[in-house]
């Protein structure tokens, strides 16, 4: 008796439990509507789905894919877009994009929505198709089939003409551009000859000609002047004597110059620019207004004496004049004639 009584008691707790669950459980809610609900023949509206349910809780939405009924076609269907809402419930929305082309007032069946072992049923609604209204009594309204237009002008359409063309004539050029450079036997890429290259005793004159111009010492820059002195007379040595001049310092280049036969004569010239550039430059030194001068002086003058000297020619002989007193053979003739 007793274990009769506990099995009865665990039954009802169990029915309790799942007719509590039952009642707790929240029903699922179906929605639609439609915008607009009146279109002519061939237009298109948009119907409305909205599933309202418990949140992970799967429903299965019965929507077809090609036609709500007879004379109500679907064209697309959304992608269904699920969000969360209070009370541990979920809102499931969807768009179906329908038209027709037969008029009338169309009565949509109800969408259904399956819900486990229940199906839900939305509200039926109403889509009035209309055609496009003729007045019968006024022909002349009507309007015959018009010619098919030409499309508009766009130059875009014709740039594979346009850039063809361009190119046709270019190829052409360069083929007639080849044929002439190898008929005249030249480079087919016209290179710009190189300035011809200065002695060195006359770039060096046209620098210094530069540096006076600039009047360096003259603006407090004396270091600046004896600098671009030093600086090509150094340059003038390397291309002149064959010196590293550029890499040695003022002691060197006079201990070799000291024994060579051409700078002698403007030895003490060359010494006097290089040490006074060195107390300048170093021993920042402010030499006077003559003092600038002559070494500007001595430059020119050191370039000038140790220029190559031209290659001595030759005289030839002046042809002697011939002697007019001496008769030529076609005066003697003249004379026996």
């Amino acid at each position: 008796m007793q274990m009769k009584g506990i099995k009865k008691n665990v039954l009802l707790l169990l029915l309790l439990m799942f007719v509590g669950s039952n009642a707790f459980a929240q029903k699922t809610l179906i929605d639609v509507s439609m915008d607009p609900s009146s279109i002519l023949i061939g237009e298109q509206t948009v119907i409305h789905l909205s599933i309202t349910t418990d949140q992970n809780h799967p429903v299965l939405i019965a929507v077809p894919t090609d036609t709500l009924m007879q004379g109500v076609e679907v064209v697309s269907m959304s992608k269904r877009d699920t969000s969360k809402i209070e009370n541990n419930r979920q809102v499931i929305k969807q768009d179906i994009l329908v038209t027709s082309f037969d008029s009338s007032l169309y009565l949509l069946p109800p969408f259904k929505v399956i819900d486990g072992t229940d199906t839900v049923l939305s509200k039926q609604i109403a889509l009035k198709v209309s055609t496009v209204p003729v007045d019968v009594n006024h022909p002349e309204k009507f309007y015959d089939i018009k010619d098919v237009w030409k499309p508009p002008f766009v130059l875009a359409d014709y740039y594979p003409i346009i850039f063809g063309i361009l190119l046709a004539l270019f190829l052409i050029c360069a083929a007639v551009y080849i044929i002439k450079r190898i008929r005249s036997r030249k480079s087919l890429i016209p290179f710009k000859k190189a300035a011809p290259k200065l002695p060195p005793d006359e770039l060096a004159l046209k620098e210094l000609d530069e540096i006076r111009q600039k009047k360096l010492w003259q603006q407090g820059r004396n270091k600046e002047y004896y600098t671009q002195i030093t600086e090509t007379l150094r340059r003038y040595m390397v291309d002149r004597f064959g010196l590293g001049a550029m890499e040695m310092t003022s002691a060197e280049i006079l201990e070799v110059l000291r024994s060579n036969e051409e700078a002698k004569p403007v030895y003490d010239a060359l010494k006097q620019i290089l040490e006074l550039s060195d107390y300048v430059k170093f021993a920042k030194m402010n030499p006077l207004p003559d003092e600038n001068d002559l070494s500007l002086t001595h430059a020119y003058t050191f370039v000038k004496e140790t220029k190559p000297k031209a290659p001595e020619v030759p005289e030839e002989d002046a042809e002697k004049p011939e002697d007019i007193s001496k008769p030529t053979d076609n005066s003697i003739k003249n004379k026996e004639e």
